[in-house]
């Protein structure tokens, strides 16, 4: 299914392209918080902490390859929402190549300093064994990451926001089996809920290309769509390199924190675990809103229509306030419970901290969402490096907070570590913002916005 975003009402046309992209970031956070609640539930604390003091490592590396995947998307629907056909082809061959490249060389150069960067993070010694058997199968399965990333992103660029969804619906049923089935019956540990989430993330790939090979003939590539063309990479490279660098650059400050919570011992890490598996869960109408406007400002974009691009925008920030005005209260009052799904209650020092940590992050949701919906549309109309600069800011935020407040207050200085970081993000963004579509309304003519071969802006 196609879908056009240059043409409806705007918060309808927003809407019905974000609800597939929530369905689908649930199920991808249901089959993470399965792989926490097995490892949680069957292996107890230490393991969860093991996966746990992983989780910024691995947005280090994986969110990077997410990131440059969600950037070459915006090219693609930059040149559809031109109706340019033939761009949309040749941005695609481009990016297969530029994707292959970037996986092997991430794949080889993370597995082999998986080791060092755990050390770097000063990981407590009784999870360490756990954590590495763990990161480094997930980093030998980048490959399988990139491949449904890529081709999830593509389709999604063309405003199909459906068929991604229910093959990732698919593979999360098919992570839970295999969860089971490695964790329980083949006793493989951590390292079993790795493969099954590496396994689960192949399979979602590869249905996507089953698809694109059936179904999408007008994406089907020539030999000459295939030809490397250095001005299209460099275009794409343009985009798609700080989009990953913003996600490597928010990480590092995440890894920092990681490293931080470490010192307080493997309880404190297994709170921080439970408590943003569940977080990651309620907030993950924020992340599909932020994807929803990366796709919708290209489009438009493409299109020459940045008077939509603006009533997009306030629409967005519309839906955003709605999900938070029931997301914070739920956190606050009943997130403690949602991790109950990783910990046997019986783990009450564990639970109290969860509390404190959702109750710091919850009452900042506002500058969550907006920091996703405005990077986002920023992002979705070709400022990559703006967007960039506010995963600095945001890297200084997560640095204070885990350098200066734990010393005063604990482990509420964790908690308030991510809140630091939205503030400051939101801060730069919303008048970065509208400079920039300040900027295009006075270049960018109502149509045909989008030179045939050259997408910069």
């Amino acid at each position: 299914m196609k879908k056009d975003l240059t043409t409806g009402r705007p918060m309808t046309v927003i809407l019905q392209f974000l609800l597939p992209l929530l369905l689908g970031n649930i199920f991808q956070q249901f089959y993470n918080m399965v792989d926490s609640a097995i490892v949680g539930k069957y292996l107890g604390p230490g393991a969860l902490a093991a996966v746990g003091s992983t989780g910024s490592i691995s947005f280090l590396i994986v969110g990077f390859m997410m990131g440059i995947s969600s950037g070459f998307s915006i090219i693609v629907a930059r040149y559809y929402g031109a109706r340019d056909m033939d761009g949309v082809r040749r941005a695609i061959g481009n990016i297969l190549w530029l994707s292959i490249a970037i996986s092997l060389v991430v794949t080889v150069a993370s597995a082999l300093l998986t080791h060092q960067i755990l050390v770097w993070m000063q990981t407590p010694a009784d999870i360490f064994e756990g954590s590495y058997a763990y990161i480094f199968i997930i980093f030998l399965g980048i490959p399988a990451t990139m491949l449904y990333n890529t081709l999830s992103g593509i389709l999604r660029a063309l405003g199909d926001s459906r068929t991604p969804l229910y093959f990732l619906i698919v593979a999360s049923f098919i992570n839970v089996i295999l969860d089971l089935l490695f964790i329980l019956t083949f006793d493989m540990g951590v390292a079993g809920a790795a493969l099954a989430t590496i396994l689960s993330q192949l399979l979602s790939g590869v249905m996507c290309l089953f698809y694109i090979y059936k179904k999408r003939s007008d994406i089907h590539l020539s030999r000459q769509d295939l030809v490397f063309r250095p001005a299209l990479s460099r275009n794409l490279m343009f985009i798609g390199l700080p989009m990953a660098l913003q996600f490597s650059i928010t990480a590092i400050g995440t890894i920092i924190v990681q490293a931080v919570t470490n010192t307080l011992g493997s309880t404190a890490v297994a709170a921080v675990t439970a408590a943003g598996k569940s977080q990651a869960f309620l907030t993950t109408p924020t992340d599909s809103l932020g994807a929803a406007m990366a796709t919708y400002c290209g489009q438009n974009l493409g299109a020459g229509r940045i008077d939509r691009v603006k009533k997009g925008y306030w629409s967005a920030i519309a839906l955003g306030l709605a999900f938070c005005a029931f997301a914070t209260p739920f956190s606050i009052f009943f997130g403690r419970y949602v991790s109950l799904l990783f910990l046997d209650a019986t783990e009450t020092v564990i639970l109290d901290l969860v509390a404190q940590f959702l109750l710091c992050n919850a009452l900042f949701y506002p500058s969550l969402m907006m920091v996703n919906a405005v990077r986002n549309s920023i992002q979705g109309l070709g400022y990559s490096v703006p967007a960039m600069a506010a995963g600095v800011l945001e890297l200084v935020g997560r640095c204070v907070a885990a350098l200066v407040m734990v010393d005063i207050w604990g482990f509420v200085g964790i908690g308030l570590a991510s809140p630091v970081a939205w503030i400051l993000a939101i801060a730069f963004l919303i008048p970065t913002y509208h400079i920039v579509v300040h900027k295009l309304q006075k270049h960018i003519p109502i149509s045909n916005a989008m030179p045939k071969e050259n997408v910069s802006t």
